[in-house]
């Protein structure tokens, strides 16, 4: 359940407290919204959007207020996961948000000049970086809130009161897990402080976004979170096709099922894998990285493509189960369950194992709600939020299923819940499988879904329809949504406004990666140098989705 509503910029504040108090006290998103070439007249130019979700999981609330000038004040003293989220909206739109601690490029760099979502703003210029950020006046701030006095010469620390060394960890290191930049100050291996930089891979998606069709965008959404392509296929159509207003067939549907699921296991092995190596346990790599390999043979033959498979479409997918797949299936899903069953027995009882993830990198309940974390990293922390559940979609509702929660909120916690997610997964399989329903696998509307290639070839209807379809895109009626589903990593979303034409006015993706890395420097700080990297192995960040 969801609600839409519109609030006056000086009231905006009172009434988000007002929210909070009502119980929607989990901040999803914010975004802003340029108007200035939108196709009916708005109040003024420019809107900020506050997505919140109830305690209960259960509905969410979609917060509009235009902006009269490009100033708002922050709500990071609300919500710690406010911070990052309204760094971007300044950093792409240009937004003043006053009071906020830290208020400086977050994507873009820092001699990137203008702000590029912005529509006046060029969607075929680019910047260099001729400099980079050596990010010393953000840990000279963080430095100070610890009574860690240091003076700078010429731009750099002396003279600290106390004796630190400063290191950065990434971008360019396997251990970074992607491109992530992690400045440190060390009390001998001890983290006395940390700041993270962000933004090596963003490609400027959600611009893109508005000079692509739809359909065209798909291959794009591949691109988020490459761990789990088809994840984000799915929560972008599914998005389209409820501004659509329509319903994809039963048959469809399970499909989806089965392959977010495999998806989801695919996504889990890697990160099991990578935090494994991380430590050090380099055979339990091998049985997990290896049925990895064995979802990509399949995915390729189903789809065309390894990695980033595009398989999906609005009104259903681009084609049907090939014979043998079910076969195929259930060989990969044996070598998943026979790798998860080697591995922990490597690590279910080891004292090393137990010694470096239990008690590390912990993040509390109260930390990891407000930060705005979802997926197995809330989950880890005790808190039995999936969407799966909480708001089923596709039919998930009638099958069974179990969620995986921790109680610590570490390491140890995050690396055992996707464990048991993976068994789960398997579960949720195997019902799609035995309980699949015959039929199309796409909806019969010629004005979305594109006609079969022997219409197309043979009849003048089928020809100009998917001249139409191809060139002009699927008409998708004039308004704003926001959809997501359980991914990987948690709450993938899409906010969506629509002019009415074949290409979408504006695309905001909510990445689970975006608001789980924006926690990490407080949760490594205190922490061992080798424990940081561990923390950041189980937390997932896909550079990809998180830089977009």
């Amino acid at each position: 359940m969801f609600e839409n509503i519109t609030v006056t910029s000086d009231k905006i504040h009172l009434f988000i407290r007002k929210k909070v108090a009502d119980g929607f006290n989990y901040l999803l998103d914010i975004t802003a919204v340029d108007y200035t070439e939108y196709s009916t007249p708005q109040k003024e130019d420019f809107a900020i959007i506050y997505i919140l979700r109830h305690e209960n999981f259960k509905q969410h609330l979609v917060i509009k207020t235009y902006l009269h000038q490009l100033i708002i004040d922050s709500i990071s003293y609300i919500f710690k996961g406010a911070n990052w989220l309204e760094r971007e909206v300044y950093d792409q739109y240009g937004v003043i948000f006053t009071n906020h601690p830290n208020l400086r490029r977050i994507l873009n760099h820092r001699e990137f000049i203008g702000h590029p979502l912005q529509k006046s703003y060029p969607i075929t210029k680019g910047q260099f970086l001729h400099e980079v950020d050596d990010l010393i006046d953000e840990m000279n701030n963080r430095l100070l809130s610890k009574d860690v006095v240091c003076k700078l010469d010429n731009g750099y620390f002396s003279e600290c009161n106390k004796d630190l060394m400063f290191l950065n960890l990434g971008p360019s290191h396997p251990a970074s897990h992607g491109t992530i930049r992690t400045f440190v100050a060390l009390d001998g291996e001890t983290i006395e402080c940390a700041v993270s930089e962000i933004g090596y891979l963003h490609r400027g998606f959600e611009k893109s976004c508005e000079n692509h069709t739809y359909s065209q965008i798909i291959p794009y959404t591949d691109r988020l979170n490459y761990c789990s392509a088809i994840s984000n296929n799915i929560a972008f159509v599914k998005t389209i096709e409820e501004m659509l207003g329509v319903q994809i067939t039963k048959r469809a549907e399970a499909i989806r099922v089965m392959l977010l699921e495999l998806s989801r296991i695919e996504d889990h092995l890697v990160c099991l894998a990578a935090v494994l190596v991380d430590m050090g346990a380099l055979t339990n790599y091998w049985y997990m990285y290896n049925p990895r390999e064995d979802i990509y043979d399949v995915l390729s033959k189903l789809t065309g493509a390894r990695l980033t498979n595009s398989y999906m479409r609005v009104g259903g997918m681009a084609h049907d189960l090939y014979s043998g797949f079910e076969e195929d299936l259930q060989k990969v899903i044996e070598k998943i369950e026979y790798g998860v069953e080697q591995t922990l027995s490597l690590i279910k009882h080891n004292r090393i194992f137990h010694d470096r993830t239990q008690n590390v990198g912990i993040i509390s309940q109260e930390d990891a709600l407000s930060y705005a974390m979802t997926g197995p990293n809330l989950r880890a922390t005790g808190v039995s939020f999936d969407m799966r559940k909480d708001t089923p979609y596709y039919g998930y509702e009638k099958y069974e299923f179990d969620v995986i929660v921790g109680s610590v909120g570490d390491v140890y916690d995050r690396i055992m819940v996707r464990f048991g997610e993976i068994d789960e997964s398997i579960k949720i399989i195997n019902q799609v499988m035995q309980t699949l329903p015959q039929g199309e696998i796409n909806i019969k509307d010629a004005s979305i879904v594109l006609p079969k290639k022997e219409a197309v070839y043979t009849t003048i209807e089928g020809a100009m329809n998917q001249f139409k379809l191809t060139y002009e895109g699927i008409k998708v009626p004039l308004g704003e949504h926001y959809s997501s589903l359980e991914a990987t990593n948690g709450e993938l979303g899409f906010f969506i406004v629509s002019d009415g034409s074949g290409t979408p006015y504006k695309v905001k993706v909510k990445a689970p990666s975006f608001t789980s890395m924006s926690a990490y420097p407080q949760m490594i700080e205190g922490a061992q140098l080798a424990d940081a990297i561990l923390t950041l192995g189980s937390l997932n960040i896909i550079a990809g989705e998180m830089d977009r």
